[in-house]
């Protein structure tokens, strides 16, 4: 047995250990919390951001993100609102300043994922440690330079007013019947979409021999946002890809624009946000990515866009991918996405 003063040591003894682990515990706190405070302090400093998103996403879907965003981390940043509804010619303003020497519009730019990867190959992100701020590893890209805040879900669409649906396509190499021929089917812009399959699914030769023929149904070309008003009005019966921001404005104003469900493998390019390099306020834009897939953040995406991100468990689109073909592409395949969604844009004719 134990007498008093043995009792007492070992009672010092624990109560010293529980002490130091507590400290350790608190250090460890303190640690993992300064890299936000930093960040957070020095966007204080900068005030503002120019965010480039997408245009379905809108201004009052931006001015929520805004108020949110201020609102976690007890700022009044002013937030100036960049639709985007021409991704690649955004991308190409970029480029078009970093070879004049000239610093990008934009703080963050909310992207695809694709997008991204032609400033990435051109080294034009300017990189920060997002797992510091708690950001997943699966939600970051290249090389630190982007955060993964939403998936998109692309499939052929279709007027369900104008289209019957015996002739609804099951299938993507439905989409080459010769039915289909002389403007009826729409391209847009978006030809990384294509590029994608040649990255996952079907490679690079049977993609390519897919985009050829499809090119040979005389398409009607032209941006995802004139294309969607085409085929409301039936000037177009489907549209090769069409991503699901519109398919959720169309459920908001009651327009018949629905997917062909059931095709796969379903093309899902990510909305990634990245800071371009020499962007004027790059704290507040680094703090704002990581800011993008915390649950407030996920929510008021989803609510304007339509979107969440399918590597936040628990998320709409996390659900939505389970037991499907889905395409997402990684870093390693940026440079062939790159250089496919070029040569498959001269392929069908831009």
């Amino acid at each position: 047995m134990l007498n008093g003063r043995q009792t007492m040591k070992r009672f010092q003894s624990f109560f010293n250990s529980l002490v130091t682990i507590i400290a350790l515990a608190g250090c460890a706190s303190l640690a993992a919390a300064a890299p936000i405070d930093e960040l957070v302090a020095a966007a204080r400093k900068e005030g503002v951001i120019e965010f480039l998103a997408p245009s379905t996403f809108g201004p009052q879907g931006a001015q929520s993100l805004a108020e949110a965003f201020n609102r976690k981390y007890n700022l009044n940043i002013r937030l100036n609102y960049s639709p985007s509804s021409n991704m690649v010619g955004d991308v190409t303003k970029v480029l078009t300043h970093a070879a004049a020497g000239a610093p990008p519009e934009w703080d963050l730019m909310v992207v695809t994922d694709a997008h991204h990867a032609s400033l990435w190959v051109r080294k034009l992100h300017q990189p920060f440690d997002y797992r510091k701020l708690g950001v997943g590893p699966q939600s970051i890209q290249y090389d630190n330079g982007t955060v993964v805040a939403a998936n998109q879900f692309v499939l052929p669409a279709y007027n369900k007013n104008i289209l019957p649906p015996k002739d609804v396509p099951k299938s993507w190499e439905d989409l080459l019947d010769p039915k289909w021929k002389g403007g009826k089917l729409g391209m847009s812009t978006a030809t990384h979409h294509p590029a994608r399959l040649a990255a996952g699914a079907w490679g690079e030769k049977k993609t390519t021999e897919f985009v050829k023929s499809l090119a040979k149904q005389e398409l009607t070309l032209g941006t995802l946002g004139a294309l969607y008003t085409r085929l409301q009005v039936g000037e177009i019966l489907v549209l090769v890809t069409l991503t699901d921001s519109y398919i959720n404005t169309a459920k908001k104003s009651g327009a018949p624009i629905v997917h062909a469900e059931g095709i796969e493998p379903v093309i899902s390019p990510a909305y990634n946000a990245g800071v371009p390099k020499r962007a004027p306020h790059p704290n507040v834009g680094h703090l704002f990515a990581a800011f993008l897939i915390t649950p407030e953040a996920q929510e008021i995406w989803e609510k304007y866009n339509g979107q969440t991100s399918a590597f936040i468990p628990g998320t709409r689109a996390y659900k939505y991918v389970q037991g499907k073909k889905v395409l997402h592409m990684t870093q390693d395949q940026a440079e062939m996405v790159d250089r496919l969604t070029r040569e498959y844009g001269k392929i069908l004719g831009f």
